[in-house]
């Protein structure tokens, strides 16, 4: 694990160790980060207006503070997912790509049609444009 990972995994998903490597070039694209989905990561993601943002669930953690991004994106009307932490390493964006599974959704990702227990990936290429 590098802790750099910044490229398209396929056309329009961007794959980013950290949510803080996000440009804001990067609008409209599907972000795949490899950050937690704590309430600093959603600052982040809010900065740039993404098409859908992965993070890592953080095991949830205390008051789930480890998917609180998913409320605060729903709260702008952003969409977001979490894949599980046990399926993917944090920090490790390449990882939730190849191995992620869906944990948590917010209600615009939800929309969208993507729901728990989905394979990332797989979901996220159901969702693109062919």
């Amino acid at each position: 694990m590098s802790g750099t990972t910044r490229t398209f995994a396929a056309p329009g998903v961007l794959l980013v160790d950290s949510i803080t490597q996000l440009e804001p070039g990067d609008a409209g694209v599907v972000a795949v980060s490899g950050s937690h989905g704590g309430v600093s990561s959603a600052q982040y993601a809010l900065a740039v207006p993404l098409r859908l943002a992965v993070f890592n669930d953080a095991g949830i953690g205390k008051d789930e503070a480890g998917v609180a991004a998913l409320v605060l994106l729903q709260a702008a009307g952003r969409a977001a997912v979490t894949v599980a932490h046990s399926s993917a390493r944090i920090g490790d964006a390449q990882d939730h790509w190849d191995h992620g599974v869906i944990s948590r959704v917010n209600a615009a990702a939800a929309a969208m049609g993507f729901a728990a227990g989905q394979d990332l990936r797989a979901a996220i290429l159901r969702f693109l444009p062919s």
